[in-house]
């Protein structure tokens, strides 16, 4: 693939693109005849290298929504804690949020830095159980810190990420996403392209003003040929941890994720209640799950998680059934 200049448009569709040279952002870009006469379309030899470098991550889970703010991050990093429970497993997050990484405080690792040339992921140790995470939060010199960097950049970052970071032997890595479907999705998608992903989990809330967006990330997911796992609903209510009663505070009032998951024939995988502890247990840096592990949102995870193992289990016996 040819390097793209830093000048780049902001909304470039990338040299891979079939739209490449062709839209309204190409629009003056020094590199707009060359990408529209297909000279850039030779595959970038990082793809194979990072194949080679994932033959020791045996599952590859993406974590999307088209919409921010439904709690992508916080259920990524919940899956990995739920994950890493299990000693015998060795589970890693990487947070290409490259604009708004909030996986390093969710971890309790903000402030924590690792060089531009080690690469090496910085750990989290819970109970003598270890998750390897990387964000680029780790390479900044404060978490107030703004990326301003255009498309290129950021999929250059994301590559390093794949490529240059030693993940060494993982059971899983989990791969927290911003929202959206732009440069950072078609990047880790087309990186991981012969990496083998098993899919990606779908993170929604039950309103309409949700559902639409997310609606967009499954198609994108759809026109890559990207498996998806299944569909977790956000906030889907409020248990009182008193009472036990529950209320909707974000109505369903199109039928939620359970109804758009019957139209687009996907799984749903659970529904997970809001709970203020969650978000408390966020900003301190500390696991929800052994911190309320009797909640009705734990037990929600523990559910949706077991079932996404499953899926990575029959992932793996029908890549060898092909094989």
């Amino acid at each position: 693939m040819a390097d793209i200049p830093s000048d780049a448009p902001q909304h470039c569709p990338g040299t891979a693109s079939e739209q490449a040279g062709k839209t309204s952002a190409c629009q003056g870009c020094p590199n707009q005849n060359l990408c529209s006469s297909g000279a850039t379309k030779a595959p970038d030899p990082a793809i194979e290298e990072i194949a080679e470098k994932m033959l020791t991550v045996k599952h590859k889970i993406l974590v999307l929504s088209g919409k921010g703010g439904v709690g992508k991050s916080t259920f990524s990093a919940h899956l990995a804690h739920a994950l890493a429970s299990d000693a015998t497993k060795e589970v890693a997050l990487l947070d290409v949020d490259i604009c708004g990484p909030s996986i390093p405080r969710i971890m309790g690792l903000e402030g924590e830095q690792v060089s531009g040339s080690g690469w090496s992921p910085v750990s989290y140790v819970e109970d003598n159980l270890t998750t390897c995470v990387m964000s680029i939060g780790f390479l900044l010199s404060s978490p107030d810190d703004a990326v301003i960097w255009r498309g290129p950049r950021r999929s250059g970052m994301i590559k390093q990420f794949l490529r240059d970071v030693d993940w060494g032997e993982l059971d899983y890595l989990i791969v927290d996403t911003p929202p959206g479907t732009s440069d950072e999705h078609l990047s880790i998608v087309q990186y991981l392209s012969s990496a083998h992903i098993d899919g990606a989990v779908i993170i929604t809330t039950p309103q309409e003003v949700s559902l639409q967006d997310v609606r967009k990330e499954i198609r994108f997911c759809q026109k890559v040929q990207l498996p998806i796992i299944g569909v977790v609903e956000n906030m889907s209510g409020f248990v009182c941890p008193k009472c036990k009663n529950t209320s909707q505070i974000f109505p369903p009032t199109t039928g939620g994720a359970e109804r758009m998951c019957e139209e687009m024939n996907l799984t749903l995988l659970g529904r997970v209640p809001l709970d203020p502890r969650i978000g408390k247990s966020c900003d301190e840096g500390k696991s929800f799950l052994t911190e309320v592990p009797d909640s009705p949102a734990a037990a929600a995870y523990h559910s949706i998680v077991q079932s996404i193992q499953a899926y990575c289990l029959s992932h793996v016996t029908r890549e060898e059934s092909a094989g």
